[in-house]
């Protein structure tokens, strides 16, 4: 079954007629097949692969600014729809502030009993400071039993 290409979402082809790809760069340029066999010289070589390195970071860095470029109008986009939606549901707002009182008294509780208990495990610990007292075994006695 043949299908249009560019409009088969998955393609590049769609991809690039619809902007969510880079269509003119030049960085895409080397990665295009060459039919020119070329003798082997290490040199050329090493400053072949240097040049790949630095043409993918060059390619990467135009990739974020253009996908940052697509992305830059739906943080307003988004703002609006959440409006929208408080709009017509106002009880979520209630509902969060509700939820969020609660799980601020609960941790309120919690560093107060933590304080408590901190303040008790002190107080313990400075009534009965003893010295600890630690028990050596016989080393003949262990290498015998073994």
């Amino acid at each position: 079954m043949k299908r249009n290409p560019r409009k088969l979402r998955w393609t590049k082809a769609f991809r690039k007629a619809a902007g969510k790809e880079m269509v003119v760069d030049s960085s895409l340029m080397f990665a295009a097949r060459r039919n020119e066999p070329v003798r082997y010289n290490r040199e050329l070589v090493q400053t072949t692969l240097d040049a790949m390195e630095r043409i993918e970071q060059i390619r990467k860095k135009r990739e974020r600014a253009f996908y940052k470029n697509r992305m830059r109008g739906n943080k307003s986009k988004d703002l609006a729809e959440d409006k929208k939606l408080v709009e017509s549901h106002p009880e979520i707002l209630r509902q969060l502030d509700v939820e969020v009182r609660r799980a601020a008294a609960k941790q309120a509780t919690l560093l107060e009993q933590t304080s408590e208990e901190d303040i008790a495990m002190e107080e313990t610990a400075i009534e009965t400071e003893q010295p600890i007292a630690i028990k050596l075994k016989n080393k003949r006695k262990n290498k015998v039993n073994q």
